[in-house]
């Protein structure tokens, strides 16, 4: 039932051209509006470009946050239309049902991931010390956390405005805080406890260790174990907001 659930949604974007676009070439789209950014900055012999650091920060936080609006939007239609109370009233686990969602909404992030790699790498030459199989599954993982955060985020929203409200609480905070503009050991102890509870933060840290080391680190493992258990965490939380009525 679960992969019966994944097609039937991966269906449904196939006839969504819109949003096809929007999960496929949007994230390249905004990397190349920071390449331009940094185009024509000086520096000195030696010294990396600045698109290397943040551009590969980027290839982290673009796909988390088009996953997240286009799941929660998404599976807010779900819900609103009767579409999800409907196969509620069937057999189906509540479990298959929600990592159906998950698994077609987790491919399309794939696919997202390895275009905006190919583009950073092949057109815009970004040059890291790691290997950029470590990059391409850093940013599954941030699109597919951004993915369950949008299932469980739906739950709590009536209409596609109320779905958006939560971007500045849910996806901006953790863009702020996950050491893209401010380093988390410079920040003021408030600040860095709260950064150190956010996913967000261990994906931007794997980045960065992918970018300072040639070889995975014990630290990149920690940030992906991290960043996992959050996912499974959020998503076994999401599963709870699905109310099966048998009558």
């Amino acid at each position: 039932m679960m992969w019966a659930t994944c097609v039937r949604v991966l269906q449904q974007l196939r006839n969504d051209p819109r949003s096809v676009g929007l999960i496929l070439v949007v994230p390249a789209v905004l990397l190349a509006l920071v390449y331009w950014l940094y185009e024509n900055e000086t520096l000195p012999p030696g010294m990396p470009r600045t698109f290397d650091r943040v551009g590969l920060m980027m290839l982290g936080i673009f796909p988390f946050v088009v996953m997240f609006l286009i799941t929660s939007i998404t599976m807010l239609r779900e819900r609103t239309s009767g579409t999800l109370e409907r196969l509620l009233t069937t057999p189906i686990h509540k479990g298959d049902l929600l990592f159906g969602y998950a698994l077609a909404f987790s491919i399309m992030a794939a696919l997202q991931a390895l275009v905006a790699t190919a583009v950073a790498y092949w057109v815009f030459k970004i040059s890291i010390e790691g290997n950029g199989g470590w990059v391409v599954l850093i940013s599954v993982l941030t699109a597919v956390l951004g993915v369950a955060l949008g299932l469980l985020c739906s739950a709590f929203a009536t209409t596609e405005f109320q779905a958006v409200q939560f971007m500045p609480v849910v996806v901006i905070p953790q863009i702020l805080l996950c050491g893209l503009f401010v380093a988390r050991s410079e920040m003021n102890t408030v600040l860095q406890a709260i950064a150190n509870v956010l996913p967000l933060s261990y994906a931007v840290d794997g980045l960065q260790q992918v970018a300072a080391h040639a070889d995975a680190t014990g630290t990149l493992a920690t940030d992906l174990v991290v960043v996992a258990a959050f996912v499974v965490a959020v998503l076994l939380l999401a599963s709870l907001t699905l109310r099966r009525r048998t009558a």
